[in-house]
């Protein structure tokens, strides 16, 4: 077993969400703002229609293929953590968004070597439900683990060059 630490920081909470408009009003008068108009490595946005997530996105968070949702990151002043809001159409697996309700959904860490961490984390005893994957838009690599609790733990390695 690996006694080295995972080099592990904060980055973002997920937070799913029946209306994603009132969502963004009511966190608007906690403070946040817009940080992102989308989530890009899911293939979504605030805007216009909901997106399909792409399959390689869904299947690492465990959702149904042709998942369709809206979303968009907000911040606080200081940064992180970011709370991401998801407001999913359709049908959901049983694990994304229980009984098709609003809610928090995951946990997010981010990742400078996800590789790396995975490795040390599984070395530990950790499962993962999910291999570190690249989403389809090239910007970002996840891995999804559960807590004893079974909550979703992501981790997140953001592509900055490509």
């Amino acid at each position: 077993m690996s006694t080295e630490a995972p080099s592990l920081s904060w980055g973002h909470v997920n937070l799913n969400v029946s209306d994603l408009e009132r969502s963004i009003a009511f966190y608007e008068k906690l403070g946040f703002t817009v940080f992102l108009p989308g989530i890009a490595y899911l293939g979504i946005s605030r805007e216009g229609p909901a997106a399909e997530i792409p399959a390689a996105c869904a299947e690492a968070l465990g959702l149904v293929a042709g998942t369709r949702a809206k979303g968009c990151i907000l911040g606080l002043p200081g940064g992180f953590p970011m709370l991401d809001l998801t407001s999913y159409e359709g049908a959901l697996s049983e694990g994304a968004v229980a009984g098709g309700s609003a809610g928090w959904e995951r946990i997010c860490l981010a990742s400078q070597d996800l590789d790396a961490d995975v490795t040390r984390l599984r070395a530990g005893g950790i499962g993962f439900i999910t291999d570190p994957a690249e989403d389809p838009s090239g910007l970002a690599r996840i891995a999804i683990c559960h807590d004893p609790d079974g909550h979703r733990i992501e981790l997140i390695q953001i592509v900055f060059e490509r």
